[in-house]
């Protein structure tokens, strides 16, 4: 772990430096992004605005930071599908456990990615591909459930099994994004999460649910 000016961080400095990223962390959860300043995650951090230049070169560069974190804890997503079966009422499980894990990640990471979103949305490359390695550790897998399938027989040859993931994993997204604006629906967690999973088994095998 190195400092801006290409130090080597001892341990001590490697703690600060993690200790911003946590107070950055839990501001993020409370103030939008562009009104955090660098001496206010430092005052919290209770260190100074000299100490967190000396590890980050600016409050977006340490947000990139936290983001590269996130989207690389992103990866265990892809094990909800590893070996998982689409076929009867395993397919059901496979589709409920699907929408379980990937909601909760979203809720457990929920201000840092809605940061990214916002990033990506602007236009800004660095946001944008790490929203994509977070989507991608599901939609490769489905990708590739849905074409196996479709090599047994069991979906339609004129499916794209990629249009197909595409557009079930950034519907996921969007859902995770705007779980708490479900409420002013009238739509509870308890009901969102079965509907969500019926609507991706549909969209993987063509079929409703074996339950």
């Amino acid at each position: 772990m190195r400092t801006v000016d290409g130090r080597v961080a001892g341990r001590r400095g490697q703690a600060t430096r993690q200790k911003l990223l946590d107070c950055l962390s839990e501001m993020l959860s409370s103030s939008p992004y562009r009104d955090v300043k660098v001496i206010d995650v430092a005052r919290r951090a209770g260190t100074s605005p000299a100490t967190f230049y000396q590890y980050f070169p600016d409050v977006e560069g340490a947000v990139l930071e936290i983001a590269d974190q996130v989207a690389a804890d992103s990866a265990g997503l892809s094990e909800l599908l590893e070996g998982r079966s689409w076929v009867g009422k395993a397919g059901w499980q496979t589709a409920q456990e699907l929408v379980d894990g990937f909601l909760d990640f979203w809720r457990k990471n929920d201000a840092i990615l809605r940061v990214v979103d916002l990033g990506a949305a602007e236009g800004d490359k660095r946001f944008y591909k790490i929203r994509m390695k977070v989507l991608n550790s599901v939609n490769s897998s489905l990708t590739d459930a849905v074409a196996e399938l479709q090599s047994r027989g069991r979906v339609d040859k004129d499916v794209n099994p990629a249009a197909v993931a595409g557009s079930l994993v950034t519907m996921l997204g969007a859902v995770a994004l705007h779980q708490k604006g479900f409420t002013s629906w009238g739509v509870k967690q308890a009901e969102l999460k079965p509907n969500l999973a019926l609507l991706v088994h549909l969209g993987v095998t063509g079929k409703k649910p074996t339950k």
